[in-house]
């Protein structure tokens, strides 16, 4: 690139004073527009002829931060970086941006942006966002209510899950160009608290699947999560269309686009989950099931089954993941089962498993009768 020259320059205004501007020579041509541009206005001016100790002092000032600012400028030249000079970019609606974003991922993106709409009362541009804003919108978080309940606060993981999203937001604008600061950097994330995870063991798995439950939908929907691992969402969003025959002919698959992490997985149906799926039809494999099931009628079913603990319908995925671990399966291909981006999301489960390797102690015994007639022994040896 030709050599530009950055020159602070000064033009009269009204009221005495002169606004300060730089000149840039050649004129530079912004990326992102596609302009020439060969002046900046500064926003400063200075007094024409200062009539005080005051004023001089006031234009000596406004004169030495000019001066940094044309320095700046010329390193941002050298290294074409002309963010500064959109002044386009920094009027652009963020609050717009983040909405058009969330569209294109799930509900967990489109209750961030909400709130975030709510912090901001409506209005935000791009260069209203730094790192003050951001930091306090992550104290806002912490103590918001919920849209559906406004006299529970929002849990410290959902405001965690919240955070997390318009950070990955804050990195997308800066990767197209509309941030010219990874502000990330300077924030703090949201810790999430860890929470008890439960699971079915494989014979409470038999006693729910042999218990009647007043909805038939439920119990094949459920039963089909802890057979293949997936969401609530991906169960009730799965139509015919996703299970296909696999390539050797002889079983079949499931194609689809996981809602949370949106990503695309492939993975074999055993016959046991293939028959949960019932007559292939068109649309929906599971018709009517919807998340109303999931309070009432799934507690009255695990009840029926024995089943004291509190499990979920997202404790089925948690099921099939930790009966897999404890059949051998390697970690990995769970992992990829389950569609984690990261393997060190799957070892949650593994420390399951060491939290319940005690209570095989003593499950597996040799001269069972004679026990406490060998622990006197040992007692008095």
């Amino acid at each position: 690139m030709k050599r530009v020259k950055v020159t602070l320059r000064s033009r009269p205004i009204s009221g005495g004073r002169r606004t300060l501007y730089l000149d840039y020579y050649p004129a530079v041509r912004v990326p992102e527009t596609m302009k020439m541009i060969r002046q900046e206005t500064l926003g400063m001016y200075i007094y024409q002829k200062p009539k005080s100790a005051t004023q001089k002092q006031y234009n000596e000032a406004m004169l030495a931060q000019a001066e940094a600012i044309r320095s700046l400028r010329v390193q941002a030249v050298i290294n074409e970086e002309f963010g500064f000079l959109d002044r386009h970019r920094l009027n652009m609606d963020f609050l717009e941006y983040f909405r058009k974003e969330a569209q294109k991922h799930n509900n967990v993106w489109d209750s961030s942006y909400k709130h975030f709409e709510k912090f901001v009362n409506g209005k935000c541009t791009f260069a209203q966002v730094n790192v003050d804003l951001c930091v306090k919108f992550r104290e806002y978080l912490l103590t918001a209510c919920r849209f559906q309940d406004k006299t529970k606060k929002l849990g410290i993981n959902t405001a965690s899950n919240y955070y997390r999203k318009f950070r990955g937001l804050l990195a997308i604008a800066l990767r197209d160009k509309l941030l010219t600061e990874d502000i990330n950097i300077s924030l703090t994330r949201i810790e999430p608290k860890r929470n008890r995870i439960e699971f079915l063991t494989q014979q409470e798995l038999y006693n729910l699947s042999n218990a009647h439950c007043e909805i038939p939908v439920l119990k094949r929907a459920a039963l089909f999560s802890c057979l293949t691992g997936l969401r609530f969402s991906d169960v009730k969003g799965l139509n015919w269309d996703n299970i296909v025959p696999n390539l050797e002919g002889s079983g079949y698959n499931i194609r689809t686009r996981t809602q949370k992490t949106e990503t695309e997985a492939t993975m074999p149906l055993s016959p046991d989950a293939l028959e949960l799926c019932g007559p292939r039809e068109q649309g929906p494999v599971f018709k009517g099931f919807n998340r109303n099931m999931l309070y009432g009628p799934l507690k009255r079913w695990l009840r029926e089954a024995g089943i004291t603990k509190h499990i979920t319908f997202h404790c089925f995925r948690h099921t099939y993941a930790v009966l897999q671990l404890a059949n051998g399966t390697d970690i990995y291909t769970v992992s990829k089962m389950l569609t984690h981006k990261h393997v060190t999301t799957t070892e949650i489960y593994l420390e399951l498993l060491e939290d319940t390797k005690t209570q095989t102690l003593g499950r597996i015994q040799i001269h069972k009768k004679q026990r406490s007639d060998r622990n006197i022994n040992y007692l008095t040896q």
